[in-house]
């Protein structure tokens, strides 16, 4: 691991406004977001393999009456978003470095009102289905966490991640579902509030649609 990483993780590790394994409230932050770090009682929006936060960032600075925490594995990238979020002092973004696969460990049940997953890895292989963010098993652990009525957002480049998410949904009978296969030429926009990712720009300047979806739970 290079110089820089090493820095990185060091600072993610010291900051008030990221949560890891070993530090003091990692552990007790389920089903108390709200009390111990955020004292309020707002929405909770959740962004899962936020990577540099672009998302978690931007909700926060649009939407000042809701909180937002971006969850991701790798520290250089949360260190980021979270420079970000303290260099402009927005108190209602968090960052969480944990493995998506325990998602359910750290929020209690019907905690969080909206979901972002954006760009995860497509996971093409067969033997890696399971890792598929969008696969049942974190589809389960997402509504688990999320209240009655709560958003799952979904926005890929990847078209066959994209098929296998609508298949997945469609056999779960899914409500309230929107969909598109190209954003930026749809009437679905709106719900993506403007906000892109870098890997987005890349896709879009590479000329490849990005897909969008959305459902309740």
């Amino acid at each position: 691991m290079g110089r820089s990483k090493m820095a990185k993780f060091a600072a993610v590790a010291e900051r008030e406004n990221v949560f890891e394994p070993g530090n003091e409230l990692y552990d007790q932050l389920a089903g108390k977001w709200r009390e111990l770090y955020f004292e309020n009682s707002n929405p909770i929006v959740l962004e899962v393999g936020c990577g540099r936060g672009e998302y978690t960032v931007g909700m926060g600075r649009m939407f000042p009456e809701k909180n937002f925490i971006g969850t991701d594995i790798k520290g250089a990238r949360i260190w980021k978003g979270s420079t970000m979020a303290m260099e402009e002092e927005l108190t209602n973004v968090a960052f969480l470095r944990a493995f998506i696969e325990n998602i359910g460990d750290l929020f209690a049940e019907n905690e969080v009102d909206e979901i972002w997953i954006t760009f995860p890895d497509p996971r093409p292989k067969d033997r890696d289905i399971k890792r598929r963010l969008t696969s049942p098993r974190f589809l389960d652990q997402y509504e688990r966490i999320l209240k009655p009525g709560g958003i799952v957002h979904f926005k890929t480049d990847n078209e066959a991640l994209f098929d296998y998410t609508l298949e997945i949904l469609a056999e779960r009978q899914a409500k309230g579902l929107l969909q598109t296969k190209n954003l930026y030429s749809s009437d679905l926009q709106e719900h993506t509030m403007g906000i892109y990712t870098t890997y987005e720009r890349r896709y879009l300047g590479e000329g490849i649609p990005i897909k969008y979806l959305q459902y309740t739970v």
